[in-house]
């Protein structure tokens, strides 16, 4: 089932998006991070429930969206120039050696089809150093189904990555938000405990 909002939000949270009555801005942590996350999002992704970057930038205090593909909005490039920025994705470049550690993070945020396309058609992407994160367990709980192994959502690439640059302390909170989320969503399919 794809998600689907009414453009006005009628009954629904204007924060997280979901429906008034299974809102979760109150389980949102606050999370202190170090390290900044500039997520780029798909248009076709601004306005799903069940995109997880709206749930990142809720809880990260450091942690800003911009719109990728919008009709008549060009994506600005100098954005993902600033030293110390890394691109959080599958086939992202290594660093090399001696690297200091990211400053800034870049983060895909939509399906794996249209994320590959904005790597592939922003040439300073392939540029910048990566960070990679293992896939995740075949059993872990999804809303939506990936076709690549390293498919996650947005909010759980983030809090692996930062669980390898912060620590794990700093990334549970997200974690266990998506993990809120995901029964929140689900509740409001009328499907409690399962997933799609």
């Amino acid at each position: 089932m794809r998600s689907r909002t009414p453009e006005d939000l009628s009954g629904r949270c204007p924060h997280c998006y979901l429906p008034s009555a299974l809102c979760l801005c109150a389980e949102v942590p606050r999370v202190d991070n170090r390290t900044d996350f500039l997520v780029v999002r798909h248009n076709k992704e601004a306005n799903k429930s069940t995109n997880t970057a709206r749930l990142a930038a809720l809880a990260l205090r450091r942690c800003h969206i911009l719109t990728y593909g919008a009709p008549g909005q060009p994506f600005d490039v100098s954005v993902l120039m600033a030293p110390g920025t890394w691109l959080l994705f599958p086939d992202a470049q290594p660093p090399p050696p001696g690297t200091p550690p990211p400053e800034r993070l870049v983060v895909l945020d939509g399906n794996w089809t249209q994320a590959r396309r904005m790597y592939q058609r922003l040439p300073e992407l392939r540029r910048l150093p990566g960070l990679t994160l293992p896939p995740p367990a075949p059993d872990t709980r999804r809303l939506r189904r990936s076709p690549h192994p390293y498919g996650m959502s947005t909010v759980e690439a983030i809090a692996g990555a930062l669980a390898v640059l912060e620590g794990e302390e700093r990334a549970r909170p997200l974690y266990e938000l998506h993990e809120v989320m995901i029964d929140r969503v689900l509740a409001s399919r009328g499907r409690f405990g399962d997933d799609e």
